[in-house]
């Protein structure tokens, strides 16, 4: 096919109007002519910024370079050696921050689309039954991995790949942490998706047990004192929601997106006859600008609902990435940006009629370098919606914190751990949201592609 190099190849997808109604992916990705054509655009640099940019360093030039020359199972084969969840990332990563972000190509022209290739090669393996390569070797030695999400999935994967026999222990019924119960249908298939990148890193040996509540039915004392195991990796995320602390949030109608989103995602609430009730709103105001404001604006909006984005910032400063900000709209969200929420309304009944917002406007630059917003003197008005989900992040679970001895934690309750994963207990280290807060997946996965390099160092001593 024709290739503009100066252009991304265009991918294609479901039509705004057509996918605002279903819960199928809203992208279809690269055929393998496309993303063939797409490597073609890569200018082989000799100092390649794309891997910089990446927090589990794949080899993009290699992978890239094997695409271009139609060999496929070889490019996996390179994804795979730094990368354990290579479909997922090639769905969730925000690449234009990150690996495009440094792409040369990118300065005359528009950066390579390396997320694309990645989900194509990473797809085409999956379609051909295509699987990472196993340890040859056991080393006789035993790690426990507390959490199934990206930071956990990456820790056991890389120590399995090693030798090492791997345990993950997973609170819920089913493995996968926030992709599982964080991300919608539309943007990360579950079945076709997840669960066989999963399978892929239990056909290297890990074992995962659901339905474990470490710090409830086992402690990390027990773990190392009783059970055998010689390290741990806490993995265990930041699943516990913020609120405002404004008037009006404990009324009828008031979600945390984490439960808004488990409900749909996890449970299945959006189906048919599903066992999981979730309201059937009019009109939802999804407080926040972040990715997870996005995913749960965008499911309100399938599920029914007029929706609204309430932001306090502007547009420039929204957190979320540039794509979900672009499909959002393109699927009819409003942006209510510059404001900000007072106060929930309720009926004598106790349900939500209405959120009662300020207006803003962007003074000085805050600690995090965006313009701190300002509220506007008697700019007050209200939005009538029977739905506010609350979309401000996430912080750990206190936990496994509070249950294991010798563990510190930060202010925000934040388990502490250097640069490679250590924590303050010997042979405990910990990375993902857990330790930094709620942030992205591939730098979840980062945190525990380092941890596994440090805890294989801490075994072979």
């Amino acid at each position: 096919m024709e290739v503009d190099m100066m252009k991304k190849v265009p991918v294609r997808e479901q039509a705004p109007e057509v996918r605002a109604k279903n819960f199928e992916e809203v992208c279809e990705g690269y055929n393998k002519e496309e993303a063939m054509a797409e490597a073609t655009r890569c200018l082989n640099c000799k100092n390649p910024q794309c891997v910089q940019g990446c927090p589990v360093s794949i080899d993009i030039p290699g992978f890239v370079q094997a695409l271009k020359e139609g060999n496929i199972e070889d490019a996996y084969q390179v994804i795979s050696l730094s990368s354990a969840l290579p479909a997922v990332c090639g769905r969730v990563c925000p690449q234009e921050k990150q690996c495009e972000g440094k792409c040369i190509r990118g300065i005359k022209g528009e950066s390579l689309s390396i997320g694309k290739m990645e989900r194509f090669v990473a797809d085409w393996a999956r379609e051909n039954n295509i699987k990472p390569k196993a340890a040859e070797t056991k080393k006789g030695k035993k790690v426990a991995v507390i959490g199934s999400g990206p930071s956990g999935l990456t820790c056991a994967g890389d120590l399995a790949k090693l030798g090492y026999d791997v345990t993950i222990y997973e609170a819920l019924h089913k493995a996968g942490g926030v992709l599982v119960y964080g991300i919608p249908e539309f943007r990360l298939p579950k079945e076709k998706v997840v669960e066989k990148e999963i399978e892929n890193i239990k056909g290297l040996g890990v074992d995962i047990e659901t339905d474990v509540i470490v710090g409830k039915s086992i402690t990390i004392d027990e773990l190392l004192n009783e059970q055998g195991f010689d390290a741990v990796y806490i993995g265990s995320g930041a699943g516990l929601p913020k609120f405002m602390g404004i008037p009006g949030e404990n009324l009828n109608g008031v979600f945390s997106a984490n439960e808004y989103l488990t409900r749909s995602n996890l449970m299945k609430a959006y189906q048919e006859g599903s066992k999981t009730p979730i309201m059937k709103s009019k009109k939802v105001a999804v407080v926040g600008g972040g990715n997870v404001a996005m995913d749960a604006a965008r499911t309100a909006l399938r599920l029914g609902a007029e929706v609204h984005v309430v932001y306090r910032r502007g547009e420039s400063e929204l957190p979320a990435r540039a794509e979900e900000v672009h499909h959002a709209k393109e699927e009819g969200i409003q942006f209510d940006l510059l404001r900000n929420p007072i106060e929930i309304l309720g009926d004598d009944k106790g349900w939500v009629n209405g959120i009662k917002c300020i207006k803003m406007e962007l003074g000085e630059p805050d600690a995090s370098g965006r313009r701190k917003p300002v509220e506007v003197p008697g700019s007050e008005f209200v939005i009538d919606v029977d739905t506010v989900i609350m979309a401000l992040g996430t912080s750990p679970n206190p936990l496994i914190s509070s249950t294991t001895k010798g563990l510190d934690v930060n202010p925000r309750k934040c388990i502490v751990a250097d640069e490679v994963g250590k924590t303050s207990r010997d042979a405990v280290y910990a990375g993902g949201d857990a330790v930094t807060g709620a942030a992205t997946v591939i730098l979840a996965m980062g945190a525990g592609k380092t941890a596994a390099k440090a805890i294989d160092e801490f075994l072979s001593k």
